[in-house]
């Protein structure tokens, strides 16, 4: 438990921002394994289109530090490779 009225604060700031960036990995992971079951259903239009949500969701979170830039990359990378690869 915080001593301070300046710990006490920072334990407040902590806990919005854990929230926060929980909300946004949700939101990242979600749209993830709608984008995969598009892939897996073979639907190349959909995973397009998710894609798209997926892309500018992660490289926000990215852009942010929620998600490290170089893993979003890799993720971005691996899925429009499997897209690719519908065709």
């Amino acid at each position: 438990m915080a001593n301070h009225k300046s710990a006490e604060k920072r334990a407040r700031v902590a806990l919005r921002r854990n929230a926060i960036n929980r909300k946004t990995l949700v939101e990242v992971r979600s749209l993830e394994r709608r984008v995969q079951g598009a892939l897996n259903a073979k639907d190349k239009e959909e995973s397009l289109k998710l894609m798209g949500l997926f892309v500018s969701k992660l490289d926000k979170a990215a852009q942010k530090g929620r998600v490290p830039k170089t893993r979003a990359s890799r993720k971005v990378s691996r899925l429009s490779k499997a897209i690719s690869a519908l065709s």
